[in-house]
This record gives structure tokens, C-alpha cells and sequence, in this order.
């Protein structure tokens, strides 16, 4: 039993990430630059610059180390094998005072390994989901105090072992709020598939491209596309756009929140829409609406934009707090 009340328990896969600093490579997108491929030579000998390791990655681990950097006590629910990385990465959790109890690790499995080829300011990732024989212990009343919050995140192809136990959870506790940021998987089953799931969903946070995805339509109007999440349940509706910044629907109100200004270009953008997603989470969580939420959650990504992976810039609530009251006039959010 966890000696004090939980305020973020995150749920997803984790992995170990192998960035790969690209030399030489060729962009080609079109029009609207959103397309865009990154193209080398078959069968040549491709020069990069360096290779770096960053364990404990993925978006539940993101979340909670993101958390407990902003103050919060968070724990994981996830899986590894009992190799190397699945030790260094249980060992980084703990330095940064994440609760790793419900992190299982398998002896027959190895840990899920993904390689980020990353050239110029963008990456595209390699991506292996490792099959676990999965639990939902985590989520037995006997066993641990019910957390404030629960974060779900991507889940590969197990995701609806945990969604039935999560849906019976959070109806026999609805004090218990529940923020969804859909991975890979669960955006290509779609948002009809996942509706028991939106319903006793507070808080859903996706990008505008897997917005479309998972509600099966090509759509422009990002207003649209923000409508048609809430209807299927969520309160609240984060839609991220990358450097156009965010959209954001309460049921009433429509927002717009520019990124947080930097005059720095962004080194590696690994983690920032994680960053941004825990961030609005765990600011709801001490207590800001959504609206301040909103205001500081482009902060923390701005800062992991600066470094590689997703954990070396995250901030402290202090950090976020200091780079907020600095902030211009112009920083704000506007209806739209």
C-alpha cells in the first residue's frame, strides 16, 4: 500500500531509446510541409555523428518523471524484461523519486527498444512493442490507495485488458479523474472502438494529425475536429500542433495557446508533446484550471526542446513558475 495518496498513476509501455545523429540524410515534403520523408541511399554506409541512450522513455514514463520534477508523486504501471536496460531504466525512475512497485519485469522478455534516427531538428523513430504477459494488479483496491489521477497512455496491443479493469475502477471510484493521451494502437482502432473509454475520460490530449486518425476524417477545421472528441466524452480537449501551438475545448469555450517564446532554435524534439500533455495534468493537479494549465504546459516543452530525449529539460515547478512571470504580454491563450 502506497504510504501516502498518489497524485499521478501512469499507465503505458516503456522503452529505452537509442537517438542516432544523422550527417547526411535528404528532406523532401510537400506543399504544406507537413508531409515529409527522410531519404538516404539503399544500401550505402550512412555517416552519423553520435549515438545516445536514454532509458525509462516512452509516454507513461515521460509523464511521471515530468510529474515529479513538477513536485507531484507519481508512480508507473508498465513492463520490461530483466536485461540491462530494463535495470538502467527502473534504476533512472527511482532517481527521480518515481514509485516503481507496479513496474514488472519479465525474465523470458526483453525490454522494448526503439531507435530515433534524428537529423536536423526532427527525428523519425524506429519503433518494437514487446509482448508481456500483462497485470492490472496496480489497480486492486487491496493492494494500492486510489491515486488522484490516472494517466493511459500508449499500450500496444494489450490496451483492452487494461481498459475493462480501468472502466469497472474509475465507475466504483468517480473522485478518481482520467487523463487519455492515445498511442499508436489505440488511435488505430478509432475513437467508436474506445468510447466506453472517452466517456470517463477529463482530459484527452492528441496531435492534430492523430486527432484525423482516430476519429476517421480528413478535416482542416481544427474547432471541428476539437467538437467531435468532446462529444464522445472527454471534458476537455487538448489538440497539439507542434510550432503552431495548441488547441484547447472545455464545452464552452474554444482556446488557442501559442508555443512559449524562445529565441533558441529547438535542438531535438523528442518528448515535447508528452512534456506538454503531463505538464497541463499535473498542473490540474495542484490545484490550476485549465486555462493556467494551458498557459504552462508549452513552457516545459519549449525546455525539451533544448536537449535530447524527452527528460533531460523538463523543469521544476519553481523553473516553469520563474520562466512564467517573464513571460510577454503576447504569451496568452485567445478564443477562437
Amino acid at each position: 500500500m502506497f504510504q501516502k495518496p498518489v497524485d499521478i498513476l501512469a499507465i503505458g509501455d516503456m522503452t529505452v531509446d537509442s537517438f542516432i545523429r544523422l550527417k547526411e540524410a535528404g528532406i523532401h515534403c510537400k506543399v504544406d510541409d507537413r508531409s515529409c520523408e527522410i531519404c538516404m541511399p539503399f544500401g550505402a554506409k550512412i555517416p552519423y555523428e553520435y549515438t545516445k541512450i536514454i532509458y525509462a522513455a516512452g509516454g507513461a514514463s515521460n509523464a511521471v518523471i515530468a510529474a515529479a520534477r513538477l513536485g507531484l508523486r507519481s508512480a508507473l504501471v508498465s513492463n520490461l524484461g530483466t536485461d540491462q536496460p530494463g535495470k538502467e531504466s527502473v534504476a533512472k525512475l527511482e532517481r527521480e523519486k518515481v514509485i516503481t512497485k507496479h513496474v514488472r519485469n519479465h525474465a523470458d522478455r526483453k525490454t522494448n527498444h526503439n531507435f530515433v534516427l534524428w537529423y536536423e531538428d526532427d527525428r523519425t523513430i524506429l519503433v518494437n512493442h514487446v509482448e508481456y504477459d500483462h497485470s492490472i494488479d496496480a489497480l486492486d483496491p487491496m493492494k494500492s490507495s486510489a491515486p488522484k489521477w490516472i494517466y493511459l497512455t500508449s499500450l500496444s496491443s494489450h490496451s483492452t485488458l487494461y481498459e475493462k479493469a480501468l472502466i469497472e475502477y474509475l465507475d466504483a471510484r468517480p473522485k478518481i479523474k482520467l487523463a487519455f493521451q492515445p498511442g499508436t494502437y489505440e488511435i488505430e482502432r478509432g475513437v467508436e472502438e474506445l468510447k466506453t473509454l472517452t466517456q470517463h475520460t477529463d482530459v484527452i490530449i492528441i496531435n492534430l494529425e492523430e486527432a484525423r486518425s482516430l476519429l476517421r476524417i480528413i478535416e482542416k477545421d481544427v474547432k471541428k475536429l476539437l467538437r467531435l472528441l468532446h462529444e464522445h466524452g472527454p471534458k476537455i480537449v487538448l489538440i497539439t500542433d507542434g510550432t503552431k501551438g495548441s488547441y484547447m475545448f472545455d464545452g464552452d469555450h474554444y482556446y488557442h495557446m501559442p508555443i512559449f517564446p524562445d529565441h533558441r532554435k529547438a535542438f531535438e524534439r523528442t518528448g515535447c508533446g508528452d512534456a506538454f500533455a503531463a505538464t497541463f495534468v499535473s498542473l490540474l493537479s495542484l490545484g490550476r484550471t485549465p486555462l493556467e494549465a494551458l498557459i504552462g504546459a508549452p513552457v516545459n516543452a519549449m525546455s525539451v526542446a533544448q536537449f535530447i530525449g524527452a527528460h533531460e529539460g523538463l523543469l521544476s515547478l519553481q523553473q516553469l513558475d520563474w520562466l512564467l512571470e517573464r513571460a510577454s504580454a503576447e504569451y496568452r491563450p485567445r478564443e477562437i
